[in-house]
């Protein structure tokens, strides 16, 4: 790692391909979208902190130690989940912002000097199922 990581309030997890980076304030849901894409086969990357660095033109994620391996399920309490030890991070979503339209523009978030895509994710019942899409085959347009 180098001089220039972040330490982020978010959560991430990963598929072979890459990972997903969940932003958004506190209670709004992060852990809860980490959940429903590990159930769907991704892995737990971080929850609560995500570690941020640039690695050349990579941008990686990966968990405090303390944190490894554990996840917050609201009403459930720490669960504890077989981490992947880091990832590089190909998408991001914002679970503060809604998107308003059907087939938005492309936006990116740029962390440690590398742009990353970025969905706006508040309120869709399909995020989980099109994230994971979105992490295995890309987008598009």
């Amino acid at each position: 790692m180098t001089d220039a990581t972040l330490d982020l309030h978010a959560s991430c997890v990963a598929l072979d391909t890459g990972a997903l980076l969940i932003l958004g304030a506190s209670g709004r849901g992060k852990s809860a979208l980490a959940l429903q894409m590990m159930a769907l086969g991704a892995r737990l990357v971080a929850d609560d902190r995500v570690k941020v660095w640039r690695d050349g033109q990579d941008l990686m994620a990966e968990a405090p130690a303390a944190l490894s391996g554990l996840i917050e399920a609201r009403g459930v309490g720490l669960l504890r989940a077989d981490p992947m030890p880091r990832s590089g991070i190909i998408l991001a979503v914002d679970l503060d912002r809604e998107e308003d339209r059907r087939l938005p523009p492309r936006r990116s978030v740029t962390l440690c000097g590398i742009a990353v895509d970025l969905v706006s994710g508040a309120r869709h019942g399909h995020l989980a199922a099109a994230l994971l899409q979105y992490l295995c085959a890309g987008r598009a347009h």
